[in-house]
């Protein structure tokens, strides 16, 4: 991989990863041994973490399909070589947290993979990327429920920070989803 051509994206957006896709890998175990190196380097690398998350979804059968996308996430990690957390003491305790949904994006069982980072006073501290337990009708459930599993974060997070620093006063949590924002607007007026 030394001599590969690097790309810009740890995966191509466009892509819809299936069980038996192609041919079966020839090497099973090969693709899970580097699978589970590209797990332990999600730990200082959230930029990997949701495809990392998507290849390991094939440990039990991958196919070539499945291949072509772990190299391209090493194709990404050799341009973006170097890169990982950076810690600086801002003087602010603010915690941030921003939330996500790929609404029915898996194209095997149709359900939705949420994702959410926290910040404290802009210092990355957690992040998680995970496919939901169940199929959900609307992206409007879907984002409550990715809401929902970021402020249980958000909650152990600042009673955590209070045995250390004391009262945290300002905490966001930040969605993008227009329509979760008008039925809590229809519920609450």
């Amino acid at each position: 991989m030394l001599d590969c051509r690097p790309c810009d994206t740890p995966m191509d957006c466009n892509i819809k990863l299936l069980p038996g896709q192609r041919e079966p890998s020839k090497d099973p175990e090969r693709y899970r041994r580097l699978v589970g190196r590209l797990n332990y380097l999600t730990i200082n690398r959230p930029d990997i973490t949701f495809a990392v998350s998507v290849v390991s979804q094939f440990l039990n059968a991958p196919c070539d399909s499945h291949w072509d996308v772990v190299i391209r996430i090493l194709r990404y990690i050799k341009k973006a070589r170097g890169q990982g957390l950076l810690y600086e003491d801002k003087g602010s305790t603010k915690v941030t947290c921003y939330s996500n949904v790929d609404w029915a994006r898996s194209p095997s069982d149709r359900r939705s993979t949420y994702g959410y980072y926290v910040f404290i006073g802009g210092n990355l501290i957690s992040w998680r990327s995970k496919k939901q337990n169940i199929v959900v009708r609307s992206s409007v459930e879907a984002e409550y429920r990715a809401m929902a599993a970021a402020t249980c974060e958000l909650t152990w997070l600042r009673q955590l920070l209070q045995l250390k620093i004391g009262d945290i006063h300002e905490t966001k949590l930040i969605c993008d989803n227009q329509a979760a924002l008008h039925i809590e607007i229809d519920y609450h007026c």
